[in-house]
This record gives structure tokens, C-alpha cells and sequence, in this order.
């Protein structure tokens, strides 16, 4: 596998164990921020393997819809995972107060952990972990 894919996963594994962190904190607008990147991240691996490499935010959601989701290679969900995790974290990044509540944070704990596992057990099936 290529070296950029690996370090993709990684970032986005450290992502996922600091929003964990995050939210034992009760910061939850900065967990939903690191949620999101560790499926962004994983997001951007899975690209890797098409050779399809693009850096906005709306770029890699389009681009993973295209190529994953609507040919059927992972399911719809994960398609709209990424999306609401994209709104939750333009939602805690951006607008004014504590936007995130704990129950939406603790929800996309499970959404972003079943996200992750997708991506890696389909790149495992494509290429040598």
C-alpha cells in the first residue's frame, strides 16, 4: 500500500482517539471537529486507490460519493455519514456558542467508528494492509 494511504489511516486513527478524548472532556463542538477529520482522512485514503487525490472538504465528500457510494462498492450510509459529520463539524467549527450536544457527539461516536472500520475492511480486501 502506498505510504501516503497508511499515513492517511493513522492521522485519521489519532483523529478518532483524540475526539474520544474530546468527549470524556465534554468538548464536544472540537470532538465532532476531530470525529469528522478521521473520516475525512479515511475518506482521502480510499481516493488514494483510484488514484483520485483532492484536498477541499467538498471535494473528497463528491469524489467518495462518485467512486465509493453510488457504484455500490460501500454502503449509502456511510455516503450520508460523512456528510452530517461535515455539518456538525462546520456546525461546532464555526457558528458562534457550544453548538454540539453531548448526545450528537456521543451518536456520531459509533457512526465515525463504523465509517472507519468500512474503509479499512475494504482496503484490506484491495490492498496489503
Amino acid at each position: 500500500m502506498k505510504k501516503e494511504i497508511k499515513d492517511l489511516l493513522q492521522k485519521a486513527d489519532r483523529y478518532l482517539r483524540s475526539a474520544e478524548l474530546l468527549l470524556k472532556d465534554s468538548d464536544f463542538d472540537s470532538c465532532a471537529s476531530r470525529y469528522y477529520y478521521a473520516m475525512f482522512y479515511s475518506a482521502e485514503a480510499i481516493l488514494l486507490t483510484n488514484d483520485l487525490k483532492v484536498s477541499s472538504h467538498k471535494g473528497v465528500i463528491s469524489l467518495f460519493g462518485e467512486h465509493f457510494i453510488k457504484t455500490g462498492k460501500l454502503d449509502k450510509e456511510l455516503g450520508k455519514a460523512l456528510r452530517r459529520a461535515y455539518e456538525l463539524r462546520q456546525k461546532g467549527d464555526y457558528e458562534t456558542g457550544f453548538m454540539v450536544t453531548e448526545e450528537e457527539a456521543n451518536k456520531l461516536l459509533e457512526i465515525v467508528k463504523n465509517f472507519v472500520k468500512a474503509i479499512l475492511d475494504y482496503l484490506s480486501k484491495q490492498t496489503k494492509l
